[in-house]
């Protein structure tokens, strides 16, 4: 089984990208394949230099995930809009176009939304 997990929201201020990290990092340690796509301010959970305060360690999770077996790219059309660099993101992570997208949904089982 393969899932597909698109995050959409920076990771503060919303819980979203949190959940979504949480459930893939699940998955994976249950033995479910894991991609996920960074998509529009979704990308910010990958950036780099990220120091919380009073939230949870995004880029910690995100880390523990890639570390799992997922394979995370980001929409590099939305970190060109939003000042972004490749080098920007943590290790493990890298742009992508919607044609990734594409190949990640139709290789998937499940696609899910967060």
């Amino acid at each position: 089984m393969k899932f597909t997990i698109v995050i959409k929201d920076a990771p503060y201020g919303k819980e979203r990208a949190f959940s979504a990290l949480r459930f893939a990092l699940t998955a994976l340690l249950e033995g479910t394949d894991v991609n996920i796509f960074l998509l529009e301010d979704g990308i910010f959970v990958a950036k780099r230099g990220q120091n919380p305060l009073n939230v949870p360690n995004y880029l910690e999770l995100l880390e523990n995930v890639i570390e799992a077996g997922a394979v995370v790219k980001a929409c590099g059309p939305c970190g060109k809009a939003r000042g972004i660099l490749e080098e920007d993101l943590v290790s493990g992570v890298k742009f992508g176009t919607m044609n990734d997208l594409t190949a990640f949904v139709r290789e998937s089982d499940r696609n899910i939304t967060f």
